[in-house]
């Protein structure tokens, strides 16, 4: 990933505060780990909402942006409500006016049936055990 790609984390929302705690906490360990712009935004309860997320790039110099889902798996919010909010029509990438500029954005899968995410299911299982 270069410097003038950015990544949109977007997560459920809740009235709760502890998923966008999540959020925002994964965002930051992204960002710190892998030196990349990530903004966050959410589809029900939170803000920012996707628009507001998108924006948040204004004056960041991207020229692309990566909206990658914080869901386990497929959905309403992923296969219905994120597509019509990016306006993909049927494809996976669109482009939106970011500050008088033509950004790219490519939507990502969900994070699925993942071997780490297995790992980190399974050492949650230890702790409950060790508890």
């Amino acid at each position: 990933m270069n410097e003038k790609t950015g990544i949109l984390l977007l997560g459920h929302g809740s009235t709760r505060p502890h998923n966008k705690e999540l959020v925002e906490k994964v965002a930051e360990m992204i960002a710190d780990q892998k030196n990349v712009l990530v903004r966050i935004a959410f589809l029900n309860m939170d803000k920012p909402d996707l628009k507001e997320g998108l924006a948040s790039f204004k004056g960041t110099g991207v020229d692309r942006i990566v909206a990658l889902p914080l869901f386990l798996a497929h959905g309403v919010h992923t296969l219905e409500d994120i597509p019509e909010e990016l306006n993909l029509g049927d494809g996976r990438k669109t482009v939106v006016d970011i500050d008088g500029n033509i950004v790219e954005v490519l939507y990502a899968e969900p994070l699925g049936a993942d071997p780490r995410i297995a790992e980190i299911a399974y050492d949650k299982a230890e702790e409950a055990l060790a508890r």
